[in-house]
């Protein structure tokens, strides 16, 4: 196949073949409300979803409600999150952000950029899965895999070095109506295919829009 000539064509072609070869347009993290998914979304930095979704059932359960987790202590949420990445720091993020839902938003996720962000431990990369998954907002969450697998294929300029920028880069030629599949096209990619060490570019159909195959960068 030829090279798609401009970053458009790129994305498009991407987006296209990751979209017919995938069902999965959703989390992997189990959650059932949108303070829920909060939660499990905080807690997944640096982590993987299946450790998240083997601790969040208890967790869940003892703090069904942001009025419930806002009244503990983080080092009772710690017991529940102990086998987390940085479990101390997460469990006083959560504690704060059922605070502040307590507080300032009558116990409800917010669904906006702005005030998600306002919520201790919540940076933009969450507060986009937030809107996109809760809320069916077009956000596009940019991770690690999004990032490598963006510019592993060429989708984002060399100078997009932040995921703010490849979000930006990205948005520019993905429709509303498919932001929010991209996302977990493109992440589920990258976990799976297009791993960070070793990828599998033999089993990979992009293979020749990509300018590291093989070459494991």
């Amino acid at each position: 196949m030829s090279v798609m000539r401009t970053r458009k064509d790129r994305i498009t072609a991407v987006l296209s073949y990751l979209g017919s070869i995938m069902d999965a347009t959703e989390t992997e993290l189990d959650y059932t409300t949108p303070f829920e998914l909060l939660i499990a979304v905080m807690l997944s930095a640096q982590c993987t979803d299946k450790r998240i979704n083997q601790v969040t059932p208890a967790l869940f359960a003892a703090y069904p409600s942001p009025e419930a987790l806002a009244k503990a202590t983080p080092e009772e949420v710690f017991e529940y999150i102990r086998s987390v990445s940085y479990p101390n720091n997460k469990a006083k993020h959560l504690v704060g952000m059922a605070q502040r839902l307590v507080a300032d938003f009558h116990s409800e996720v917010p669904t906006t950029l702005e005030e998600l962000t306002t919520l201790p431990g919540v940076g933009r990369k969450t507060a986009n899965v937030i809107q996109a998954v809760a809320f069916g907002k077009a956000a596009l969450a940019v991770d690690t895999h999004v990032f490598r697998v963006s510019h592993r294929l060429n989708l984002v300029p060399s100078t997009a070095t932040t995921p703010y920028a490849v979000e930006k880069a990205l948005r520019r030629y993905i429709p509303d109506e498919t932001v929010a599949a991209s996302h977990y096209w493109l992440l589920l990619h990258g976990r799976y295919t297009c791993t960070a060490r070793k990828p599998k570019c033999a089993e990979c159909g992009l293979a020749y829009l990509c300018k590291s195959k093989d070459k494991n960068i």
